[in-house]
């Protein structure tokens, strides 16, 4: 049996994290597929997330968001409103090192994005994004309420989500007219 890293001996991934808005203040969520999920969500009973992914070799963090929103959601007609002001790191838990994310990382550090939603649901396809041309990662999705989201993340991502429910706090109430 071979023995696991430690976890100072692993880099964090970067990675970017997406928060989509729609007409009534409500951020796009989906959940993860039990299969093939890299961070093994789903085995810590918390599968929902908004998308995020890897940021490639030399590619802006802006334009990687725009892709990975595409390859999970098939999500385009969206108007940035906003990033978050600094990285935002999460640990993977300790029995998931040296298994999640390949065994290649420690978790992630990421760059957040907030985005209005200018298309229509009907746009939206998690199980054949990009007509089939990206592997679905969600087999379900929903809107709803950024302030909620801390509570439905996996544990070990729940810091990270209440530092990008921090960051985008004012964004919900842009699209109310009370």
């Amino acid at each position: 049996m071979s023995q696991r890293p430690s976890r100072e001996s692993l880099p964090y991934r970067d990675c970017v994290g997406i928060a989509v808005f729609n007409p009534a203040g409500n951020v796009f969520i989906g959940r993860r597929k039990f299969e093939d999920d890299p961070e093994k969500s789903a085995e810590h009973g918390a599968p929902w997330q908004m998308p995020q992914g890897g940021i490639d070799a030399g590619e802006d963090p802006l334009r990687a968001a725009l892709r990975e929103l595409h390859e999970e959601t098939n999500i385009t007609a969206v108007s940035l409103l906003a990033e978050a002001p600094e990285w935002i790191y999460y640990d993977l838990p300790d029995d998931e090192l040296g298994i999640a994310l390949k065994g290649r990382f420690r978790g992630q550090r990421q760059r957040w994005f907030a985005f209005a939603f200018t298309g229509q649901d009907s746009d939206i396809d998690v199980h054949s994004p990009g007509g089939g041309k990206f592997s679905a990662e969600f087999d379900q999705w929903r809107w709803e309420r950024l302030s909620r989201l801390p509570s439905l993340i996996v544990p070990f991502k729940k810091q990270a989500y209440e530092k990008v429910v921090a960051a985008f706090a004012d964004i919900p109430q842009r699209f109310t007219h009370a």
